[in-house]
């Protein structure tokens, strides 16, 4: 029976992560197809960006809840159920079944997943803050979002190694969705990173 509602509880945070909530509030709402504008990203930056602030701030702390939400699922089951189902659920958000696969970029998510671990998991709130920090550091310095939402990533990821290493084996579970979730972020930030390397990626303006 724990084996099901292991199953189950995984199952349900890749499918809170597959629900797009930038293309529901988008068309919704404003009566537009995220991916047709901007970016084409349907994540909170280009919501933000097509739609306006108010749009954007929405999208992202939805994308954040949502994987926040299957931890707490997961972890009525375990500790290491919980974790896994904020990993799924960050896939989701990346590659959700609801849009066809073509999702955002797992920034939000990635802060979903911090903070659904520092309340359910870590009973710790640095796991969440440090990072949320670095990503603000790092936005004032370059005026990128992207690569600020990397650095904080990778920043995450070496706190959780750091703190994390040794000990039983859930641990290193923890270490591998960590980092695999960084790469994950890398990876969609492929097109934004050679936009860096040209100078030719949209600086924020308003910090």
């Amino acid at each position: 029976m724990n084996s099901l509602w292991f199953i189950l509880a995984c199952l349900s945070g890749y499918l809170l992560g597959s629900i797009p909530f930038a293309l529901v509030i988008g068309k919704v709402f404003y009566k537009k197809d995220l991916r047709q504008y901007g970016s084409g990203n349907p994540g909170g930056t280009n919501a933000g960006r097509v739609l306006g602030k108010k749009a954007g701030v929405s999208v992202v702390v939805l994308d954040a809840l949502k994987v926040v939400l299957a931890i707490w699922i997961g972890s009525l089951v375990s500790p290491l159920c919980g974790m896994l189902s904020g990993f799924l659920c960050c896939l989701g958000h990346c590659y959700p079944i609801f849009a066809r696969f073509k999702g955002g970029k797992a920034v939000a998510s990635m802060y979903g997943f911090l903070l659904g671990m520092s309340i359910f998991v870590f009973r710790n709130a640095f796991y969440f803050i440090v990072p949320f920090l670095m990503f603000f550091i790092v936005l004032y310095l370059y005026k990128w979002v992207s690569v600020a939402s990397i650095c904080a990533s990778v920043c995450s990821s070496l706190q959780i190694l750091a703190m994390n290493w040794g000990g039983n084996w859930q641990n290193y579970v923890l270490i591998a969705c960590s980092w695999a979730l960084t790469v994950l972020i890398i990876y969609r930030h492929r097109a934004n990173i050679e936009k860096v390397r040209n100078n030719q990626e949209s600086k924020v303006t308003w910090i």
